[in-house]
């Protein structure tokens, strides 16, 4: 059974969602990111996005670098592996080697055994 209200036009005046009238301005870091990007991909940033962190934060999605495809792309990072030996070091544990063949079950190993 199911409750329907009875008062007509109780729901039908629904607001539509308005676009937010003061952007806010991007982020140092955010900047930086998109320089970085920008200046390893051999283009100019343009201007117009600094005071903008919503197109800002469009252009670095766009033009960040592509995740990597292939035999290895699985792989941990060396952070990754270094952040886990460090961990083994202090718990005085062995890293099972199929951690050292995929990211995800790095990250479980890691986060299972971090020094709280």
């Amino acid at each position: 059974m199911s409750f329907e209200p009875q008062i007509p036009g109780l729901l039908a005046h629904v607001q539509a969602a308005r676009p937010v009238a003061n952007t806010q301005a991007a982020t140092e870091k955010q900047l930086r990111y998109a320089q970085s990007i920008a200046q390893k991909a051999g283009t100019t940033l343009p201007k117009d996005l600094y005071g903008n962190r919503a197109a800002l934060s469009a252009w670095i999605e766009a033009h960040k670098p592509k995740t990597p495809d292939g035999r290895f792309a699985n792989y941990p990072s060396s952070k990754q592996v270094a952040f886990a030996e460090r961990i083994a070091r202090i718990k005085r544990r062995d890293i099972p080697r199929e951690c050292f063949r995929d990211k995800g079950m790095m990250s479980k190993w890691i986060d299972g055994n971090k020094p709280r």
